[in-house]
């Protein structure tokens, strides 16, 4: 207990350094600088699908097809970039697994928040992902979980560029940039008809950004159970957003796929007690040419 109320006091006094000196290793970067581009944008993004609704109400959906091949395309591979340079850079600077603190790496650390920024801002690019399920009337994929990720983690990431743009900050976008290379290629893929009976493997990317959570959490607290000098403050918000996003994406796979299947099987029930003396009922419905409705005409 002494230790945790040791680090917690440390914690207020580095975060009221980090709010009045950002890292001065990302000072001119693009919307860095100021939050208020941040805020204005995350705001668009939320009235664009406010007003994208209101608009689209007594349209017909747009299809898009070529646009999204293109746009999902492109993820995938600023996706790929990242994943391969964060792991480049983070072996150069000999980073730790368990905690890796702020400055000791150099040149790699300032290679690391370059890659990051890039993770920043493919999230203000992300939030096309919902402005196309607005134009193509894909209500049902506009989720308070959809919203609330993409909203949040574009503002967090502001946050993490300004005052701890490497370091420790480096674990979860390497693994969810490798999570999305294969979802939105998924994506890519399932706009063209022929491919979708080819995609058999969208319940296991659920169960792959779950996976990621969990160890971004486990990462996250390794650092503070054996300190490097990484601000615990961002240590403890890291993990209680991360616990968020687990809680709502089980949340998520529990309602879509758990009760589909037992919807599923429902029907299998349903079905097999239909058969009678080895014919479907649907069979004496339509015997010698007749529905049972036209029998009764």
């Amino acid at each position: 207990m002494p230790y945790f109320k040791q680090c917690f006091s440390k914690s207020f006094l580095i975060a009221c350094c980090m709010y009045f000196f950002p890292d001065t290793r990302v000072r001119g970067w693009f919307l860095l600088d100021s939050y208020l581009p941040t805020f204005f944008l995350t705001g668009a993004y939320l009235l664009c699908i406010w007003l994208g609704n209101r608009f689209m109400k007594n349209r017909p959906a747009f299809s898009l097809r070529a646009l999204l091949i293109v746009y999902n395309l492109g993820i995938t591979l600023l996706s790929l970039y990242m994943f391969i340079e964060l792991i480049l850079a983070t072996w150069e600077g000999g980073y730790s697994l368990q905690c890796q603190n702020l400055h000791s790496a150099g040149e790699a650390d300032i290679r690391v928040a370059k890659v990051l920024w890039w993770y920043y801002f493919s999230k203000v690019i992300e939030f096309m992902d919902t402005i196309f399920f607005v134009l193509r009337k894909k209500s049902s994929q506009i989720t308070f979980l959809h919203v609330y990720h993409h909203a949040t983690m574009f503002n967090i990431w502001w946050c993490v560029l300004n005052w701890i743009p490497c370091g420790q900050s480096f674990f979860g976008p390497t693994l969810n940039s490798f999570i999305h290379v294969l979802m939105y290629s998924y994506y890519g893929l399932s706009v063209i008809p022929s491919m979708r009976k080819y995609l058999w493997w969208k319940k296991y990317l659920t169960q792959a950004q779950l996976i990621q959570f969990l160890l971004t959490i486990v990462h996250t607290l390794s650092a503070a159970v054996k300190p490097c000098g990484f601000p615990f403050g961002c240590l403890m918000f890291q993990s209680s957003y991360m616990a968020t996003l687990v809680i709502l994406f089980v949340n998520f796979y529990v309602k879509t796929y758990r009760k589909a299947s037992s919807r599923m099987a429902g029907k299998e029930t349903a079905l097999t007690t239909e058969v009678k003396n080895g014919f479907h009922t649907d069979y004496f419905a339509t015997a010698n040419g007749f529905q049972n409705n036209k029998k009764a005409q």
